[in-house]
């Protein structure tokens, strides 16, 4: 994908020379961030307040970069086609603690242009010692489950629109007669031992990033 140009499932590159997404190990920063973000998730009504979120333009220099990351990967040309909205999230950081924390942002990207910022966080059971980071896409298929999106005041994850999470296997399969879902999700780029993310009862929230 050359800068400025469109693609397929929405978000375009910055003006400035694309990069390859980098699938970085967490710096202690991240890793401090979300270890608090873990003890408000923990604490009953807390919502997850990030030290410092990235700026708008952070984040669609990160997507963007993750863009190209994803088309490397293998059939994901009839995903990112089909879907009628992309959901990017470049790199979502996952704690080892004894109850551990999931902590992104990323962009909806839709029609060639970016739709709305998010945020997803969430707890996770029995993640390995350490802390890794992999970037995370859902297609959304159908246009009722991107309404349920954009309608929600937080989206959790499990309840609304079925998410169907891709492995390697079938998203080898994924065509377009395969696509019956509602919202298909890849974790890519991964590093270490992290196999998957868990996905089921994380949150998406929509959040105003500044300039």
């Amino acid at each position: 994908m050359r800068p400025g140009q469109p693609g397929a499932g929405g978000g375009f590159a910055p003006s400035a020379p694309p990069w390859r997404f980098p699938m970085q190990t967490p710096t202690r920063r991240q890793v401090s961030r979300l270890a608090l973000l873990a003890g408000a998730l923990a604490a009953p009504g807390l919502a997850p307040s990030p030290a410092r979120a990235a700026t708008r333009r952070e984040i669609d220099a990160d997507v963007a970069a993750a863009l190209l990351r994803l088309r490397e990967l293998p059939n994901t040309e009839p995903l990112l086609r089909e879907a009628r909205a992309t959901l990017v999230f470049p790199r979502i950081v996952s704690g080892g603690f004894i109850v551990g924390g999931q902590y992104g942002e990323g962009a909806l990207l839709r029609g060639g242009r970016t739709d709305g910022y998010y945020s997803i966080a969430g707890l996770s059971l029995g993640l390995l010692a350490g802390a890794q980071a992999a970037g995370l896409a859902m297609f959304f298929m159908q246009e009722s489950a991107l309404v349920a999106l954009q309608k929600a005041d937080g989206w959790e994850i499990g309840t609304g629109p079925s998410v169907v999470a891709l492995d390697k296997g079938l998203q080898a399969n994924a065509s377009i007669t395969t696509l019956t879902e509602p919202v298909y999700a890849i974790t890519f780029g991964q590093q270490g031992l992290m196999a998957a993310l868990a996905l089921n009862g994380t949150k998406i929230t929509r959040i105003h990033p500044g300039a």
